[in-house]
This record gives C-alpha cells, sequence and structure tokens, in this order.
C-alpha cells in the first residue's frame, strides 16, 4: 500500500524519518473538479504536513482533489502519534477516506465508486473502548447517508460497522458539523439524523451502532458535545 501510493504522488517534499507529525494544511487550491459540495469550486491539489523536522509536500496527480474543509490529526495506528485524516477525491470515482503520513498513503477506504460521490469525517477515536483506533464518516450524507466506522488493521482500513439514516453536511454549507466526544467512560458519535430533525448519538457497543435522539435540532450548535461530554 505504501509503495503505490508514493508512485501517485507527483512531488514529496524533504524527507522526514522519524519525525512526529505536529500539524497538516491543504494547499494548491484548484478548480478542476466541479462538485462545489462545501459552497465553491475551490479545492486543493496539495497536501503539506509539517514534522519535528520540516514540511513534506504530498501532491496529487491531476485526476485527484483534497475535497475537503481541512486535514485533521489522529493517533491511527495507536503508536503515540498522529496521523492525518482527509477526504480525496478522484474526479471519475469520487471521493474516499484517506490515512497519511510524512512517507505518504497508510491507507484508504475505496472510492465511494462514481464522480460527485462525496463522505464527511466524524471523528476518531477509540470508540468502543478496546484500546484501538476508530474512524467514523458519513458516506454521501445528502444521499445514502451511513455512517461508517472502520479501523486500521494490518495496512488496511477494515470496516467495523454502518447505520443508515444519519448525516452531517448539508449540500454547499462550507462547514461539516457534529463529531466525537469523550462523554465520562465512553465515545460518542453526533450526527444529525437523515431529515435535520433532531441530533443524534451514536455509541460503538459490541460491533454495533446504537443511536438515540439528544434533542432537536435547532442549529449547528446542537451537534456540538452533549452535556457532561467534551
Amino acid at each position: 500500500m505504501r509503495g503505490a501510493a508514493l508512485a501517485v504522488c507527483l512531488t514529496i517534499g524533504a524527507t522526514a524519518a522519524f519525525a512526529d507529525i505536529t500539524g497538516a494544511r491543504y494547499a494548491d487550491p484548484t478548480r478542476r473538479y466541479d462538485h462545489g459540495i462545501l459552497g465553491d469550486e475551490v479545492e486543493y491539489g496539495t497536501l503539506v504536513i509539517s514534522t519535528t523536522k520540516g514540511r513534506v509536500r504530498l501532491k496529487l496527480p491531476q485526476t485527484r482533489v483534497f475535497e475537503d474543509t481541512e486535514p485533521r490529526l489522529a493517533d491511527v495506528d495507536g503508536d503515540g502519534a498522529p496521523e492525518v485524516v482527509v477526504v480525496e477525491t478522484d474526479m471519475a470515482r469520487g471521493a474516499r477516506l484517506s490515512v497519511y503520513d510524512e512517507d505518504g498513503l497508510v491507507a484508504a477506504t475505496p472510492y465511494i465508486g462514481q464522480t460527485h460521490r462525496w463522505l464527511a469525517p466524524v471523528g476518531a477515536g477509540d470508540l468502543d473502548g478496546d484500546g484501538r483506533v476508530e474512524i467514523a464518516y458519513v458516506e454521501t450524507p445528502h444521499l445514502a447517508k451511513i455512517l461508517k466506522v472502520v479501523r486500521l488493521v494490518d495496512g488496511r482500513l477494515e470496516p467495523v460497522a454502518r447505520k443508515s439514516g444519519l448525516t452531517n453536511h448539508r449540500y454547499g454549507e462550507p462547514a461539516i458539523h457534529g463529531g466525537v466526544y469523550r462523554c465520562g467512560g465512553r465515545m460518542v458519535m453526533v450526527t444529525a439524523d437523515a431529515h435535520w430533525n433532531h441530533a443524534m448519538a451514536t455509541e460503538l457497543v459490541k460491533g454495533r451502532l446504537v443511536s438515540r435522539e439528544l434533542g432537536p435540532y435547532r442549529g449547528p450548535a446542537s451537534l456540538g458535545a452533549p452535556a457532561g461530554c467534551s
């Protein structure tokens, strides 16, 4: 997986071996993809990763973009140092959830399968308390509205659980709402229901996603941390 990922990167900046990631941002704005899911036609062609030893630039081929609000840092492999979680889109095959480090692609979900299909990350953490880190995202938040949870296993993002009828983004809005919050000893994923009538809290319990209503949806603030959570 790692070698194949590096082959599709057009340029990679100075190496940062044995360095920890301290930040990430997108660069090289582009209009080469006409989806406009986040309210404009500007996406990004490059991921810039800052490390304790410098910066690394990961440049996508012309057939792909980062179709995202911002990169997210999360310790996906459980080694105590963060990786970078992004939404990466192929113009013909739609979006995938990708995890990068300073050396390139670590792992990714399959592309959704057709152009103009997108996903919106919810967050990452040890969602079921078993000591392993999971990543949650909503696949096609305006269409199928499926909350999916994946976990890095042997260099692959393996499916853990899924549940329909949940979303965290409205077409054309510049922000992704909701997130993953710690509620005492539990991790809770907060989204809206499919019709944006209620804020929903979802937990990963014994391999299943279990949801409950938090209250009426009255705006983005309804998808913040529930009472007693952070």
